[in-house]
């Protein structure tokens, strides 16, 4: 976490509490550095305690995986996610990397499967992220193939938790994520709600816009 500090010149500091190099933020708190958006320590640790830390990622809408075997790519921060439904319902949320060389393996941006396979090593995955099948897993003949340890139950993709209300999909990697009412809180829920009321949604189209530029700039532009 970040934590506020004085100094005695009347400058404040950021410090991380894990005890990483503090920045020093200008005396008036209107003014924002430039090095908030630019500095790579800076935006690893927003990765980490935010995208990647107790927080509930959007990555779509329920309406764009209506029928099982749907999936669609989204991202949780930086990272590429599919989502998926699969035959009994569920959805799924998973890193759209595969657990043996790092491919992104899903490369439509949206469609319909029953599984997914790595166009490098040809390693499958279902559609709850788990590895189904390794070509030559055995060697040939006696010779290569996978160590004899080799679990598969073990090399499955990277998994995120879910949550939906009112058709809006989340995702979170915190193993002991709050659940989405509990985050949103009893202001924003009702908010929330009057938007997201449970009614049917269509999706009608998607429009993309791919802007090289810190997540913090669109954020705050985006109204």
């Amino acid at each position: 976490m970040l934590a506020q500090e004085s100094k005695m010149d009347g400058d404040s500091i950021i410090r991380d509490t894990d005890g990483r190099q503090p920045r020093a933020w200008p005396e008036d708190e209107t003014l924002i550095p430039d090095w908030i958006y630019t500095d790579q320590d800076t935006y690893d640790r927003e990765l980490e305690k935010i995208f990647l830390g107790r927080h509930w990622n959007y990555v779509g809408l329920d309406c764009e995986v209506p029928e099982p075997g749907n999936y669609f790519r989204s991202y949780v921060g930086p990272l590429p996610v599919v989502v998926t439904r699969d035959m009994d319902g569920e959805v799924h949320v998973f890193e759209n990397r595969c657990a043996h060389r790092g491919v992104e393996f899903c490369r439509e941006y949206r469609g319909s499967a029953d599984s997914f396979i790595c166009p490098y090593h040809n390693w499958t995955y279902n559609l709850q992220g788990d590895l189904t099948a390794v070509p030559f897993r055995r060697g040939v003949k006696g010779h290569g193939g996978m160590p004899k340890d080799f679990d598969m139950a073990e090399r499955g993709l990277r998994k995120f938790h879910v949550a939906t209300r009112g058709g809006v999909i989340f995702a979170s990697a915190c193993d002991d994520m709050e659940s989405i009412e509990d985050y949103l809180g009893p202001v924003i829920c009702p908010e929330f709600d009057a938007t997201f009321d449970g009614g049917e949604m269509k999706l009608l189209g998607v429009h993309r816009n791919i802007l090289p530029a810190n997540w913090k700039l669109y954020q705050e532009n985006l109204k």
